[in-house]
Formats: C-alpha cells, structure tokens, sequence
C-alpha cells in the first residue's frame, strides 16, 4: 500500500473539532491521522496541491485558536512513542504526536527525566512546545529549551530537520514555532537521570509572598504560588532536589489534596458561583484556608504536575521579572475595586533568559501571571482589565492562551520577532500552514 493510499484510508471528512476549553471550534474539511513522518509529508503535499491550508492539532489544551482550520486538519494519535534513546548524548527522540504523559512514564521506566515540566500532562509534546508551555524555575527554562533537535515538514511537503549546527536559524525559531513554520514530526530533547524533588506546599499571606518574592525565587530551584482574589491569602510550593528517600503523598491524603479538594469540591465551588457570583467572596476565604501545608518526595513529574479535571478558561502573561509583584499588586487592586468575581486563584510562575526566538522568556527573565475563569462564566471583562495591566509592563501572551494582540504589538515586545517572520517567508511562502490566529499575531 503506497503512502498515499495509506495516509488517504485514514482520512476523515467534515467532523466538527473543539477545544479542552470549549471556546474554539472549527470545522475541518478534510481530517488526516498519519502514521509515520513520510505520511505526514505526504499529507501536507496532496493539500498544498489542493490549494487548502493545513494545522495539526495536539490535544487541545491552547485557549487560542492557533490550530483551527476549515483546510486539512493532521490528528497525531498515530504518530506516536520514543524513537531513541542516546545515553551518551543523554538525549530522547519522541515522535511529535506523544502525549507529555506517556512520555514521562516511559523516561521514568527507563531511569530518565526531563529537567523541568509544567503543572499539567495532557498536552501531545509538539503542542506543548509550539505554544511555549513552561513550568517555573530558577535555572531549567520551559519545554522547548530542553529541545536539541527537531524534525518538522515545511510547506512544499520536503522533510527539515534542525539543531543548533544544522540549520541553526531555523532551530532558534522552531522551537516555538506556533504551528507557522511546519509540522513536527519528531523532537529531540535533552533529559538526566532520574532524581528526586521535594515539595513543601505552604498557605502564606499576600503580603509576605510580595515582600519576599525575590527572595523565595532565589532560594529555590523551583518557586511559585497561587493568590485567591478577594482575600490576602496565597498557597506557595516549593520545589527543590533532594537526596532522598522517596516520601510519596500517602493515598488518602493524596487523594484528599489532589482529588477532592482541587477537584472534586473546587467544581462545586465554581458551580455556585457561576450560579450565585455574590457567593465567590465568601466562598474564597474559606476555599483558600482549606489547604494546608504538606511536604512530600518523589520523581519529578509527580511532583511537577497535578491533575486538572476543573475546566477553565485562561491568559497568561509573562512580564519582566522585576515587574511581577508590582503587576500583581496591580491586578489585585483592579479586582477590589471592580464588580468581578473571580472564583480561581491567580497563578505566579517564573523562568530564567533564553534563546528562543517566541519564547515569552527571550532574552530576559520573567515571571509570569495566569487568570482563569470557570467554564461558561463571563470572562472578558475580567481579562481585558488584565490583559491592559500586563501590556503595561511589557508584557508578552502566552502563545496558547486567551489574548488580544497583534503583529504590530508583538514585534514591539520580541526583538527577534522580524528573525522568526523571515524563517516563516523562506519555509511557508504560500502560508500553507496559515489560518486567521497566525494571520493576527505574524501579519501576513
């Protein structure tokens, strides 16, 4: 059965496509699962002959609608599990389609890990990285500054694979690529052996959080906190290696923490005030009192992330890291003041300088301020309030979640933004890979 024929028996026709959210859906014309890097070339040859546009879509975790398309849209379930393990370059090569999950059991199995992570699991690697998805850290820098290669198919449907000696231009914008360079076909990270962190989760007050930011983030390897609105109080977590023993969560008390409270009573929470927004104040200042500290050790992407069955919507902005606390005292002033009624703590992460052309950490270190809001509650409002404090700053979106600016925007806050749109006009001339999300955030 020749390539073609292969890839075109797995194709679907005119199926809707949704988001984890709800917020973004689009209508595909054509949905294509292939199987293997030369499919995947195929796929994306036959469309570009097809004059449609084409956007593979991971698992739906972005809040934007970076890979909506009414062209082809490439499903990658079957693309799929490590390829190569180099232990003398301590490196893993993982098919684009792997879910972040799957590949952080098989590295454990094997002894491995990835340096840092974020607080979440389900996204496929290549969605991950595309959007710039990070956890917080000291030194260790998001998802896609652990890349040492990459495979991806340009818009005339030829195979590219870069790193820093092979097409090193093409490397320094692709790692964050959005989706607008290619398809990944395979990522190649660098890992280390397996280790231990430990965690101390610690409820704190607002005021001592602010006071002593810089000195939590110094002191940590991995350092970040949640503020619940309207109230002063905060939940800080610790990360840092240890020699061990490994003192896992014990199973009820796991289960307590992780299950009932951060999920199962946190639905309900959010329930009621989406039905009754008066109740969120209240709510708050006994939700933020119900967790306590707890200090546990384990391999690090038990550690890292945490189920999140609660569905949301978010924006996330990264601002210079001198910026954060002033910011954040910004956005809990505007909610005081405000009519908003805000139910999710609002989350402060940060990450150190790196090279990534996209990369909301390029060239400087930043933190970083999320917002949620509840599924099927008002959020706009509330984000556009947000949204002007953080522009204010400096402030570069989180490629993946809910934001407003433009090209015109984004070109003033990431100098080597003209370094990433010259990588797009040599490997996508035909916008093959464009949709109306690339066309506000690149220009066309």
């Amino acid at each position: 059965m020749s390539a073609a024929t292969s890839t075109a028996s797995r194709a679907r026709t005119k199926s809707a496509w949704r988001n984890w959210a709800g917020n973004v859906r689009a209508r595909p014309a054509r949905e294509v699962s292939p199987a293997s890097p030369e499919e995947l070339a195929e796929a994306v040859r036959r469309a570009a002959e097809d004059g449609m546009k084409v956007k593979a879509v991971g698992a739906g975790h972005s809040f934007t609608a970076a890979a909506a398309t009414d062209g082809v849209l490439i499903r990658p379930e079957l693309l799929t599990g490590i390829r190569r393990i180099d232990r003398t370059a301590m490196t893993v090569t993982v098919a684009a389609g792997t879910p972040l999950k799957r590949l952080n059991a098989a590295l454990a199995r094997e002894g491995l890990s990835l340096a840092n992570m974020g607080d979440i699991m389900e996204q496929t690697v290549a969605g991950a990285t595309s959007t710039g998805t990070h956890g917080t850290g000291r030194e260790s820098a998001s998802i896609s500054a652990q890349i040492t290669a990459l495979e991806l198919v340009t818009g005339d449907g030829s195979p590219l694979r870069c790193s820093a000696e092979e097409h090193p231009d093409v490397f320094a914008a692709a790692r964050i690529g959005l989706g607008a360079l290619g398809v990944l076909s395979t990522i190649t990270f660098a890992v280390e052996p397996v280790f231990l962190l430990t965690a101390r989760e610690e409820p704190m007050g607002f005021d001592r959080v602010a006071a002593e930011f810089d000195a939590l983030c110094a002191e940590n390897e991995h350092f970040e906190f949640y503020w619940f609105p309207h109230t002063g109080n905060c939940n800080t977590k610790r990360n840092n290696r240890s020699a061990g023993p490994a003192a896992p969560p014990g199973r009820i008390s796991g289960w307590i923490e992780d299950e009932l409270l951060s999920n199962g009573l946190f639905q309900v929470v959010n329930s009621v005030g989406r039905a009754v927004p008066a109740t969120i104040p209240a709510i708050a200042k006994l939700s933020s009192r119900a967790l306590s500290a707890r200090t546990y050790t384990d391999i690090p992407y038990k550690v890292f992330t945490s189920p999140r069955r609660v569905r949301f919507v978010e924006m996330e902005y990264a601002v210079p890291r001198e910026a954060a606390v002033a910011a954040l005292r910004e956005v809990r002033a505007m909610i005081d003041r405000s009519p908003l009624r805000v139910s999710f703590p609002v989350e402060v992460r940060t990450a150190p300088a790196d090279d990534i052309a996209l990369s909301t950490a390029s060239g400087r270190e930043s933190a970083y301020v999320a917002v949620h809001m509840y599924r099927g509650t008002p959020y706009r409002a509330y984000f556009t309030a947000v949204e002007r404090i953080m522009t204010a700053h400096g402030g570069r979106p989180h490629w993946g979640k809910v934001h407003t600016r433009d090209a015109e925007y984004l070109s003033e806050v990431y100098p080597r933004f003209g370094e990433f749109t010259a990588v797009r006009d040599r490997l996508d001339p035909d916008r093959v890979f464009g949709n109306d999300y690339l066309r506000r955030v690149l220009g066309d």
